[in-house]
């Protein structure tokens, strides 16, 4: 997903625009450290209820696209017999080492098809990383072609329209083993006309006395939230809007949970 890099200048020095997504190719060894998997324990609880509660028991046959490093399904694959798409090797071979009784595949949600069906669909904040109404509409149909009617998707990203507040900065730092990381986040709505918002990180990594210092761009979608039904709604599914209060600035959050209508399906 990452496009291109550049400079623009200032006084006369040319200073490096941050590369795209770092995270998820030369950076990606950071990332357990940015994000932990212990902390996914309160998020998967709400995704944990929607399965059960809209599936039943079982060990119901689940596919998340966009898996990431697994963090969120590794909270998940005692309760599903899980299949994982991400379209980053990197990001695989984390989720990979972390869930190794999960079957993992290299793809894109925009156009993944694995010719076969599940009960469940999971998209967690990857999908934050479509851009278009064209590119969600596209997931959803990617979604619809595995799921027999009566499955259900499972969705959310970063920010919906009404959830973003503005300018946002975090930061945190972690320790592990001999290294010290050191995160500062900075999101913003550079344009308010149009879809999307940029997230700069700025990562600072102590270790072995030696200080380095990495800068990484990401560039994500935003839409209304009514947005989001329509074009679900289009592509076959029965939306439910549910609250999703895991933010750490205590923010406002919704998990949707589409079930796919009995004409759909393929």
């Amino acid at each position: 997903m990452g496009r291109s890099a550049g400079a623009w200048s200032q006084g006369g020095d040319i200073i490096p625009v941050a590369m795209e997504n770092r995270l998820y190719k030369d950076l990606a060894h950071l990332w357990p450290l940015l994000d932990p998997p212990e902390e996914y324990t309160e998020e998967a609880s709400f995704w944990r209820q929607a399965l059960r509660g809209k599936l039943g028991a079982g060990r119901h046959k689940v596919l998340e696209l966009g898996v990431g490093g697994g963090h969120l399904l590794s909270h998940l694959t005692g309760d599903v017999q899980a299949t994982a798409v991400d379209i980053s090797p990197q990001m695989l071979a984390h989720s990979k080492a972390l869930n190794p009784d999960v079957e993992h595949h290299l793809g894109d949600m925009r156009s993944v098809r694995l010719g076969r069906k599940f009960q469940a669909v999971l998209i967690h904040d990857a999908i934050s990383y479509l851009l278009t109404e064209e590119d969600l509409s596209a997931t959803f149909a990617t979604a619809r072609a595995h799921l027999n009617p009566g499955g259900i998707l499972v969705t959310v990203p970063d920010w919906f329209l009404e959830t973003f507040s503005g300018t946002t900065v975090e930061y945190r730092t972690r320790i592990k083993d001999d290294m010290e990381f050191t995160y500062i986040q900075y999101s913003t709505d550079v344009d308010p006309a149009d879809s999307t918002v940029e997230t700069v990180f700025v990562y600072f990594i102590k270790k072995d006395d030696q200080l380095e210092v990495e800068v990484d761009r990401h560039v994500t979608g935003i839409f209304p939230l009514a947005t989001w039904q329509d074009l679900l709604a289009k592509a076959g599914f029965e939306v439910e809007t549910r609250p999703y209060p895991v933010y750490d600035d205590g923010g406002e959050g919704y998990l949707l949970v589409a079930t796919l209508r009995g004409d759909q399906g393929v």
